[in-house]
Protein backbone atom coordinates (compact mmCIF):
# COMPACT_ATOMS: atom_id res chain seq x y z
CA UNK A 1 0.00 0.00 0.00
CA UNK A 2 0.92 3.42 -0.72
CA UNK A 3 1.76 5.50 2.57
CA UNK A 4 -1.27 7.75 2.13
CA UNK A 5 -3.98 4.72 1.24
CA UNK A 6 -2.10 3.33 4.40
CA UNK A 7 -2.59 6.25 6.11
CA UNK A 8 -6.47 7.00 5.55
CA UNK A 9 -6.85 3.04 5.76
CA UNK A 10 -5.15 2.86 9.31
CA UNK A 11 -7.64 6.29 10.34
CA UNK A 12 -10.90 4.86 9.12
CA UNK A 13 -10.01 1.73 11.19
CA UNK A 14 -9.29 3.41 14.04
CA UNK A 15 -12.67 5.16 13.06
CA UNK A 16 -14.40 1.69 12.53
CA UNK A 17 -12.91 0.02 15.68
CA UNK A 18 -14.37 3.15 17.95
CA UNK A 19 -17.77 2.90 16.44
CA UNK A 20 -18.04 -0.80 17.25
CA UNK A 21 -16.56 -0.90 20.57
CA UNK A 22 -19.13 2.53 21.40
CA UNK A 23 -22.01 0.63 19.70
CA UNK A 24 -21.54 -2.77 21.95
CA UNK A 25 -21.20 -0.36 24.85
CA UNK A 26 -24.64 0.94 24.13
CA UNK A 27 -28.01 -1.33 25.24
CA UNK A 28 -30.00 -2.93 23.26
CA UNK A 29 -32.28 -1.16 21.85
CA UNK A 30 -35.99 -2.52 22.90
CA UNK A 31 -37.21 -2.17 19.26
CA UNK A 32 -34.75 -3.98 17.84
CA UNK A 33 -35.01 -7.90 18.16
CA UNK A 34 -32.65 -9.79 20.22
CA UNK A 35 -28.90 -9.61 18.58
CA UNK A 36 -29.69 -6.76 15.75
CA UNK A 37 -27.48 -4.05 16.21
CA UNK A 38 -27.31 -1.01 13.82
CA UNK A 39 -23.79 -1.91 12.53
CA UNK A 40 -22.75 1.90 13.02
CA UNK A 41 -18.62 0.77 11.60
CA UNK A 42 -20.20 -0.37 8.35
CA UNK A 43 -20.37 3.22 7.54
CA UNK A 44 -16.77 3.36 7.78
CA UNK A 45 -16.83 0.11 5.72
CA UNK A 46 -18.96 1.41 2.92
CA UNK A 47 -17.11 4.25 2.48
CA UNK A 48 -13.71 3.16 2.21
CA UNK A 49 -14.84 0.53 -0.20
CA UNK A 50 -16.92 2.94 -2.72
CA UNK A 51 -14.17 5.83 -2.45
CA UNK A 52 -10.86 4.42 -1.09
CA UNK A 53 -10.60 1.09 -2.56
CA UNK A 54 -11.71 -2.60 -1.78
CA UNK A 55 -8.49 -3.21 -0.54
CA UNK A 56 -8.94 -1.19 2.15
CA UNK A 57 -12.30 -1.72 3.30
CA UNK A 58 -10.98 -6.18 3.49
CA UNK A 59 -8.62 -4.89 5.64
CA UNK A 60 -10.53 -2.81 7.95
CA UNK A 61 -13.23 -5.54 7.58
CA UNK A 62 -11.07 -8.60 8.83
CA UNK A 63 -8.96 -6.20 11.30
CA UNK A 64 -12.34 -5.21 12.91
CA UNK A 65 -13.39 -8.69 13.80
CA UNK A 66 -9.69 -9.47 14.87
CA UNK A 67 -10.86 -6.57 17.41
CA UNK A 68 -14.13 -8.03 18.29
CA UNK A 69 -12.24 -11.35 18.93
CA UNK A 70 -9.84 -9.27 21.22
CA UNK A 71 -12.57 -7.72 23.12
CA UNK A 72 -16.10 -10.01 22.93
CA UNK A 73 -14.72 -13.34 22.44
CA UNK A 74 -14.44 -16.06 19.63
CA UNK A 75 -18.23 -16.71 19.01
CA UNK A 76 -18.61 -12.89 18.16
CA UNK A 77 -15.75 -12.63 15.82
CA UNK A 78 -16.48 -15.44 13.99
CA UNK A 79 -20.06 -13.65 13.52
CA UNK A 80 -18.35 -10.35 12.67
CA UNK A 81 -16.25 -11.98 10.28
CA UNK A 82 -18.60 -14.18 8.72
CA UNK A 83 -21.30 -11.26 8.75
CA UNK A 84 -18.66 -8.90 7.34
CA UNK A 85 -16.65 -10.92 4.51
CA UNK A 86 -20.00 -11.66 2.75
CA UNK A 87 -21.54 -8.49 3.31
CA UNK A 88 -17.92 -6.67 1.86
CA UNK A 89 -18.28 -9.29 -1.20
CA UNK A 90 -21.60 -8.31 -2.23
CA UNK A 91 -21.03 -5.34 -1.60
CA UNK A 92 -17.74 -5.03 -3.90
CA UNK A 93 -19.83 -7.41 -6.46
CA UNK A 94 -22.79 -4.99 -6.62
CA UNK A 95 -21.43 -1.77 -6.64
CA UNK A 96 -19.29 -3.19 -9.82
CA UNK A 97 -21.81 -4.62 -11.48
CA UNK A 98 -24.69 -2.13 -10.60
CA UNK A 99 -21.69 0.96 -10.99
CA UNK A 100 -23.19 4.43 -10.18
CA UNK A 101 -27.48 2.88 -11.22
CA UNK A 102 -27.71 1.44 -7.63
CA UNK A 103 -27.87 4.17 -5.10
CA UNK A 104 -26.02 4.06 -2.06
CA UNK A 105 -29.29 3.18 0.35
CA UNK A 106 -29.73 0.15 -1.46
CA UNK A 107 -26.40 -0.55 -1.61
CA UNK A 108 -26.44 -0.27 2.61
CA UNK A 109 -30.01 -2.24 3.09
CA UNK A 110 -27.93 -5.50 0.32
CA UNK A 111 -25.20 -5.30 2.73
CA UNK A 112 -27.19 -5.44 5.80
CA UNK A 113 -29.30 -8.37 4.55
CA UNK A 114 -26.79 -9.98 3.43
CA UNK A 115 -24.46 -9.56 6.29
CA UNK A 116 -27.03 -10.65 8.81
CA UNK A 117 -27.33 -13.88 6.53
CA UNK A 118 -23.63 -14.52 6.95
CA UNK A 119 -24.15 -14.41 10.81
CA UNK A 120 -27.04 -17.24 10.41
CA UNK A 121 -24.32 -18.84 8.42
CA UNK A 122 -21.72 -18.86 11.35
CA UNK A 123 -23.87 -19.74 13.93
CA UNK A 124 -25.33 -22.66 11.95
CA UNK A 125 -21.72 -23.92 12.10
CA UNK A 126 -21.92 -23.74 15.59
CA UNK A 127 -25.44 -24.63 16.05
CA UNK A 128 -27.31 -27.38 13.98
CA UNK A 129 -30.32 -26.89 15.22
CA UNK A 130 -32.97 -26.18 11.66
CA UNK A 131 -34.67 -23.69 13.90
CA UNK A 132 -32.37 -20.87 13.26
CA UNK A 133 -33.52 -20.56 9.88
CA UNK A 134 -36.67 -19.48 11.75
CA UNK A 135 -35.01 -16.66 12.17
CA UNK A 136 -34.25 -15.56 8.77
CA UNK A 137 -37.67 -13.23 8.32
CA UNK A 138 -36.27 -11.27 11.36
CA UNK A 139 -33.18 -11.07 9.97
CA UNK A 140 -34.48 -10.10 6.53
CA UNK A 141 -36.54 -7.25 7.99
CA UNK A 142 -34.13 -5.48 10.24
CA UNK A 143 -30.83 -5.62 8.16
CA UNK A 144 -33.27 -4.20 5.82
CA UNK A 145 -34.51 -1.36 8.21
CA UNK A 146 -30.80 -1.02 9.96
CA UNK A 147 -29.24 -1.07 6.39
CA UNK A 148 -31.34 2.04 5.47
CA UNK A 149 -30.13 3.52 8.42
CA UNK A 150 -26.66 2.73 7.81
CA UNK A 151 -27.16 4.42 4.30
CA UNK A 152 -28.73 7.42 5.72
CA UNK A 153 -25.62 7.79 7.98
CA UNK A 154 -23.42 6.93 5.08
CA UNK A 155 -24.62 10.21 3.28
CA UNK A 156 -24.60 12.63 5.38
CA UNK A 157 -21.00 11.69 6.67
CA UNK A 158 -19.56 11.51 3.31
CA UNK A 159 -18.54 15.02 3.15
CA UNK A 160 -17.25 15.47 6.34
CA UNK A 161 -15.22 11.89 5.19
CA UNK A 162 -13.92 13.46 1.95
CA UNK A 163 -13.05 16.41 3.67
CA UNK A 164 -10.82 14.50 5.81
CA UNK A 165 -9.66 12.13 2.71
CA UNK A 166 -8.61 15.13 1.09
CA UNK A 167 -6.80 16.98 3.64
CA UNK A 168 -4.69 14.15 4.46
Amino acid sequence: MKPHRLTLTALFLAMALVLSYVENLLPALPFLPPGVKLGLSHVVIMYCLFFVGAPSAFWIALLKSLFVLLTRGMIAALLSLSGGMLSLLCLFTLSRVGGKRISYLALSATGAIVHNLGQLFGVSLLISHSFLFYYIPVLLISGLLTGLVTGILLRIVMPALAHLENHL
